[in-house]
């Protein structure tokens, strides 16, 4: 009476739990947003910066409303409710500067986080006389002080940086989606 509990791994190579139409509109979506980050970076980025506004404004109300239901760690749902709320309503009514101050505080942020990271991977590099792990620690801190040293330039260029990777991930989506019709077109015996 075992019943075998499918993983993630048997579950992503099966051919048939993505219809090849929706990889393919994923990998032209990605495609354009990417197009559109590298030629109007600022406009774009203060679109998705708003869009996140107000993603954070519904996410808030949700999840103050979710407390009328389930009362389950309210001071947690209260809490995130109302500084999402907060985020949202500030971002929608100050898109410009909102945009330049969470792409700042994100570069900050993985600055912040590649330091630590990276003195983390120098500490069990010493201790355990682990070469690569000194290393990865090395250029992670390395990294994360030059992240810190400017980061409204990095912010600047961001919108850039994710467009690279949203025209890479899109086409690879694409190619992906001709070949999984290929397998969807194959019927099973």
């Amino acid at each position: 009476m075992t019943e075998e509990i499918p993983n993630a791994e048997k579950l992503l190579s099966n051919p048939n739990l993505f219809p090849w139409w929706l990889l393919l509109v994923w990998g032209i979506l990605a495609l354009l947003i990417g197009c559109m980050f590298l030629t109007t970076p600022g406009l774009t980025t203060v679109l998705f910066i708003t869009l996140l506004g107000a993603y954070w404004l519904v996410s808030g109300l949700f999840a103050l409303g979710s407390l009328a239901v389930d009362r389950t760690n309210a001071g947690w749902k209260l809490f995130l409710g109302i500084i999402n709320v907060l985020a949202g309503i500030l971002i929608l009514l100050y898109p410009l500067y909102s945009t330049i101050f969470v792409l700042s505080f994100f570069v900050i942020f993985i600055g912040f986080w590649a330091c630590f990271i990276g003195v983390a991977h120098l500490y069990q590099g010493f201790t355990t006389k682990d070469g690569g792990n000194g290393v990865l620690g090395a250029i992670s801190l390395i990294f994360g002080i030059l992240l810190l040293i400017d980061p409204f330039i990095v912010a600047a260029l961001l919108p850039f940086v994710a467009g690279g990777f949203a025209i890479i991930a899109g086409l690879a989506s694409i190619i992906v989606s001709f070949t999984a019709k290929k397998t969807q077109e194959i019927p099973a015996k």
